[in-house]
């Protein structure tokens, strides 16, 4: 079992207090977004063996088991993060697994440099993910129905939006979602600066279901995106809620502290509200234009006190236990690789003792037990 010294990372949307407050330190005044736990080749664990790619390149059966590997390759599937996002992160969509194939061949095959930035695929990896809220956390998660999005652009009274409004209300559901977003997306930059500006004040004006979109607004002035956004269902999960986003849906975290898992890969589209490269061509051919409910999880109970969250993807699987003290040990032993993660109190992991933020890597098949007072997150694939 290896303790992690995991990366920080500083991106311009995390919070500056967040992670501090989680790890018991003092903020250094700069935005902390994300804490890496993994294997991830853009910031891999350290270990006092080594980076933890280093410890599974050394024996990728040992540390991740025969089944992973035969199922996996030899690298680990996942990565776990802590994510505290102090401002709306860009609203984006991932592809599935062959999409992703396709595009990386493609962009490999035309010579796009791999640090390029307007390279979609930086690996042939689909994305999958799931974030579990720690605090209060808000998030834009799949289309709104068409009716429901013309409602909500309506009662901004923004005679612009009126033509959008139009469409959703008269065209099928697939049609009219897919005409708006390309609409928004290739509009006249500086023409569509003022309706969004129009927007924002009446989103402000209304709040309610509005005030999320006053609130992005605020960080993207004038980007095309805060209507695109308006297209989506805002959702808000509680301390312990989760919610799954598979290949294809728009989505975009907007506050809160959350822990995140997701399939080892970088590959993102952008749909808006950013500075980087939107290839709107290739994000129209990625994105699904179907309505949905985002699908808000909560734990379901398992054995020994083990509170999993269920997803339709191998390549992770999250789970809890929230500990107390008299409680008998948690037996965490299992025929794949772990990483455990402390998020409140303090709980021992095997021979290491855990506090807010702290993780251990725990290889397949290692005897390990955990106890103590608190709450563990554990990420395994399932192979």
């Amino acid at each position: 079992m290896d303790r992690l010294d995991n990366t920080i990372r500083p991106y311009a949307w995390g919070s500056t207090t967040a992670i501090p407050h989680l790890l018991g330190v003092e903020p250094s005044g700069e935005p902390q977004a994300e804490l890496w736990m993994g294997a991830h080749p853009g910031a891999p664990s350290r270990t006092a063996r080594g980076t933890l790619a280093d410890v599974i390149d050394a024996g990728p059966e040992v540390e991740l088991g025969a089944g992973t590997v035969a199922k996996f390759g030899p690298h680990l599937p996942f990565l776990l993060k802590i994510l505290a996002a102090g401002a709306p992160l860009s609203l984006q969509v991932h592809p599935d697994l062959e999409q992703a194939k396709e595009g990386y061949a493609d962009e490999e095959r035309r010579g796009v440099p791999a640090d390029a930035p307007h390279r979609n695929y930086k690996d042939a990896n689909h994305k999958p993910e799931l974030v579990c809220a720690l605090t209060e956390f808000d998030g834009l998660c799949g289309f709104r129905a068409p009716n429901r999005a013309a409602d909500l652009l309506e009662a901004l009274g923004v005679d612009s939006l009126k033509p959008y409004i139009e469409v959703l209300r008269t065209r099928p559901e697939e049609a009219a979602l897919r005409e708006v977003l390309t609409a928004l997306l290739t509009a006249d930059r500086e023409e569509m600066a003022a309706t969004v500006t129009e927007a924002a004040a009446a989103c402000a004006r209304l709040g309610g279901d509005h005030a999320p979109y006053a609130g992005i607004a605020r960080h993207y002035p004038g980007d095309p995106g805060v209507l695109a956004a308006m297209l989506l269902n805002h959702f808000r999960l509680k301390p312990g809620e989760a919610v799954f986003l598979g290949a294809g849906i728009p989505h975009a975290y907007l506050d809160g502290l959350g822990v995140e898992i997701m399939a080892n890969s970088d590959n993102v589209l952008r749909c808006g509200l950013t500075p980087k490269h939107v290839d709107v061509p290739e994000l129209l051919r990625i994105v699904r234009f179907e309505a949905g409910d985002p699908g808000i999880l909560s734990p379901e109970a398992g054995p020994d006190g083990e509170e999993v969250y269920d997803t339709p993807v191998d390549e992770f699987r999250l789970s809890r236990y929230v500990l107390s003290e008299g409680t008998d040990d948690v037996d965490l032993t299992l025929g794949t690789p772990q990483i455990v993660l402390c998020t409140t109190g303090s709980v021992r992991a095997g021979e290491q003792q855990l506090t807010p933020g702290q993780s251990v890597f725990v290889p397949a098949d290692e005897k390990a037990g955990a106890s103590g007072t608190g709450t563990l997150f554990r990420a395994t694939v399932v192979a």
